[in-house]
């Protein structure tokens, strides 16, 4: 199999080559999947701990949330797949641990990692809500960023479309769309091979930065409560994925439905979020907050100056 793909990008009128390996250490192929992953994960721990030490959070016990949250968030990811891919792996028992083979779902890694991290804050004594909301802005710059190395596997693309300005195809997606054509119209969606697809990497990268950099700006200027930039984290993301996972032709679904895990999830995850988010808002109005979720003076710093001052 070549290490290269031809992607050709028809509404901005180029295509190039496309490589998958980065390079070969001790006989083994490194491809840019992995090292993409491994960049965004590095630069959230970093973010990550650089808001730790400005919000006086133990970063001993930030280093037992991350290891814990990494531990769960990997074994959940995969678990999640294996579950709507049951049909398949039911019958091939033994590729379930195989997760270097490909077979990971976001929503199952974000569980994992809630999971590993109230172990991790029972562990480092961490204030729950504070991790929460660091975590979320984390998670945002993995996604952001992690969703290149979907590129350059030339996966987790869209339907056809012949209007979408970074429209893309490639021999890849070709084959993928071939491959699954029989399987997609069952799902009520008809593709055809030799159109263009939606980058979906694309919109929910360029998404995911954008809400880093809004949440962001919440976070040091605005927030008012610990849990707020999470609760806002799940109405952002989930309203996203909700609406692009309705394009994208790698789905997992419900069992023999046409109901997208995902979509539905991101549906729920915007409700329920905006629920407690209008729910925590009136409390703080009224100043009815429980002590664990007000923001202490050091981490609210000019918001709690400018309220003084009015």
């Amino acid at each position: 199999m070549s290490d290269f793909t031809h992607v050709y990008f028809e509404g901005l009128g180029i295509d190039f080559d496309l490589p998958s390996v980065a390079f070969t250490l001790f006989g083994h192929e490194v491809r840019f999947y992995g090292i993409i992953i491994a960049f965004g994960f590095t630069l959230a721990v970093l973010y990550g701990g650089r808001m730790a030490y400005k919000w006086k959070m133990s970063l001993d016990g930030m280093t037992d949330v991350l290891i814990w949250g990494t531990i769960f968030g990997i074994i959940c990811a995969r678990v999640y797949y294996v579950v709507f891919e049951w049909d398949y792996y039911s019958q091939h028992l033994s590729e379930i641990p195989m997760i270097w083979n490909g077979g990971i779902a976001i929503y199952g890694g974000i569980i994992g990692a809630l999971i590993g991290a109230v172990i991790g804050c029972k562990v480092g004594k961490i204030n729950f809500f504070n991790l929460l909301d660091l975590g979320s802005l984390g998670l945002l710059i993995g996604q952001g960023i992690g969703r290149w190395g979907n590129f350059f596997n030339q996966e987790a693309f869209g339907s056809n479309t012949s209007t979408a300005p970074f429209r893309m195809w490639s021999e890849k997606i070709h084959d993928t769309l071939e491959a699954s054509q029989q399987l997609l119209a069952t799902k009520g969606m008809e593709v055809n091979p030799d159109v263009p697809v939606h980058p979906t990497f694309l919109y929910e990268s360029v998404w995911c930065v954008i809400g880093f950099f809004l949440l962001h700006f919440i976070v040091t200027e605005k927030r008012r409560f610990k849990g707020e930039v999470f609760m806002l984290y799940g109405v952002w993301y989930g309203f996203e994925r909700m609406i692009v996972e309705g394009l994208r032709t790698d789905s997992l679904y419900i069992g023999s439905t046409s109901i997208r895990a995902s979509q539905l999830l991101s549906a729920v995850i915007v409700a329920a979020a905006l629920v407690f988010f209008v729910i925590y808002m009136v409390k703080y109005k009224k100043g009815t907050l429980p002590k664990r979720l007000e923001v202490e003076p050091e981490i609210q710093g000019k918001y709690l100056l400018r309220n003084f001052k009015d």
